[in-house]
């Protein structure tokens, strides 16, 4: 797969208001572009695959099944897989303040950082929920 003039930025950079706001948040939870999902029925099936293993583990950990041992290292192989396909799919990234509308081309150690950050964020967000629900195992 490899990116192309239609894929370089967002193509709702210029919607206003909830609209924006619901295109932007699509856009961090889903990897795919609509090119790039159909581009390649092998990386496609992998892709879902693993995102519904990755589901998965998250609702292992949920009903105390699952060790966060396990479910970080289910994440770190989220992300390595979500960066290669970002790349590939959505070759962007936000320039500025996440409210902003700037967007450019993103090199490997932009999108590196990005989803690592992002998922970082994801990934405490849920750990913290499931702890304080109790659903988590923590290793002592």
């Amino acid at each position: 797969m490899k990116p192309n003039a239609e894929n370089r930025f967002p193509s709702y950079a210029e919607t206003k208001g909830v609209k924006w706001l619901l295109y932007e948040l699509f856009d961090h939870l889903w990897p795919w572009s609509k090119q790039g999902w159909l581009q390649h029925k092998a990386i496609q099936m992998a892709g879902l695959a693993f995102s519904v293993a990755v589901t998965v583990a998250w609702a292992l950990a949920a009903n105390g099944l699952l060790g966060a041992d396990a479910l970080i290292g289910w994440w770190l192989g989220w992300s390595i897989y979500e960066i290669v396909i970002r790349l590939q799919c959505k070759p962007y990234i936000k320039d500025g303040p996440w409210w902003g509308r700037r967007y450019r081309p993103a090199g490997r150690m932009d999108m590196i950082c990005y989803v690592l950050f992002k998922n970082l964020l994801i990934g405490a967000l849920l750990f913290i929920t499931l702890r304080n629900l109790g659903l988590l195992q923590m290793v002592s």
